[in-house]
């Protein structure tokens, strides 16, 4: 037999980042309080019904639902709450996504302004899927210019 070793499916995507970011009329802080909270995505994605968290800080898994039934698990990698950013990486998920690795970060841009840039790393699970990338730059754009209108 031969022997055991560790191993695991997780690893990292290997593509191009697909980064979007929105300014916002309001202080850094304000900005953070919303894209900053890795169960509160649903404030600013209309797409999700809910979040399930399993855990809390760095390692904290969440489950992301979706109104058509889809469904991504993700966990919390990093967080710094004085420098506001986080990552994530996806471990599971129904939309045909192979890999997928994000981050998050706020900076103040002026007075009462704020600029949050979300990028992500991703692997589609059909290499053959050409609208994969599209698809990931409307849906970060979607939610930022959400995040923009609920804020600004």
């Amino acid at each position: 037999m031969k022997s055991l070793r560790p191993d695991t499916l997780i690893r990292n995507p290997n593509s191009m980042p697909i980064v979007a970011s929105a300014v916002v009329g309001c202080p850094a802080p304000r900005l953070w309080d919303m894209v900053g909270q890795f169960a509160g995505f649903d404030a600013f994605i209309p797409d999700l019904t809910h979040i399930e968290m399993t855990g809390t800080g760095v390692g904290a898994l969440r489950t992301k639902f979706f109104r058509d039934g889809n469904c991504v698990v993700e966990q919390l990698n990093s967080r710094d709450e004085e420098a506001m950013y986080m990552t994530w990486t996806t471990i599971y998920n129904t939309l045909g996504v192979a890999r997928l690795w994000a981050a998050i970060h706020v900076e103040a841009v002026g007075t009462g302004c704020s600029k949050v840039t979300w990028t992500i790393i991703a692997e589609p699970a059909d290499k053959a899927d050409i609208g994969f990338e599209s698809f990931v730059q409307r849906f970060a754009d979607g939610a930022l210019e959400n995040v923009r209108r609920i804020l600004g």
